[in-house]
């Protein structure tokens, strides 16, 4: 309901109120019984459901029913599949790093020979020094 309806409601229970001290002892009599033979014919009350007791926050024996080892049994390998993966970003990164520390070592010692700067294939020239290492 909308609140124009709720407003007319309103005004329509006022209005009939007003009146209620005049009418005459006939109708009130007339509306009472009209009253308890609605009650008596009114459907009886669906049952309210009891409710649940509070659980615990945290219920061991839920992590055992189906539903829970269904979620469980998805979220591992994820979560397994994660780490794993950052694990080999972080491995590669650290190889990538090392092996930029060495070029730089080697650069600052003076351990290359002068046509390895000119070279343009400077990068290879790096990987088959550290293959034979």
């Amino acid at each position: 309901m909308n609140t124009d309806d709720i407003n007319l409601a309103y005004k329509i229970r006022h209005a009939l109120n007003e009146n209620l001290d005049t009418l005459p002892a006939s109708t009130t009599d007339r509306l009472a019984a009209a009253r308890a033979l609605a009650l008596s014919r009114k459907k009886p009350d669906a049952p309210r459901r009891a409710q649940p007791a509070k659980r615990p926050l945290f219920d061991i024996k839920a992590l055992f029913t189906g539903p829970a080892l269904a979620r469980i049994a998805v979220a591992v390998p994820m979560l397994a599949l994660v780490i794993g993966m950052g694990g080999v970003y972080e491995y590669e990164q650290q190889q990538r790093l090392a092996a930029l520390a060495e070029v730089d070592a080697a650069v600052l010692a003076d351990e290359l020979p002068l046509t390895a700067y000119l070279d343009q294939g400077f990068n290879a020239y790096v990987e088959s020094q550290q293959r034979q290492q």
